[in-house]
């Protein structure tokens, strides 16, 4: 794995742990949890295409 791609997972990671805080905190926004599952879709479709 390059650099960026691990960037990219760390990010992915990290941003769960903070709508996961937010949605224990505050409660749920649909739009957070839409947004991490794109951000997770384009960090393993990087991870696939990296594979290649």
């Amino acid at each position: 794995m390059s650099g960026s791609t691990k960037a990219m997972g760390v990010l992915t990671v990290g941003t769960l742990v903070v709508v996961t805080a937010y949605t224990a905190a505050l409660g749920s926004n649909g739009w957070l949890w839409f947004g991490w599952v794109l951000l997770g879709l384009v960090t393993i479709g990087v991870i696939a295409s990296r594979g290649n």
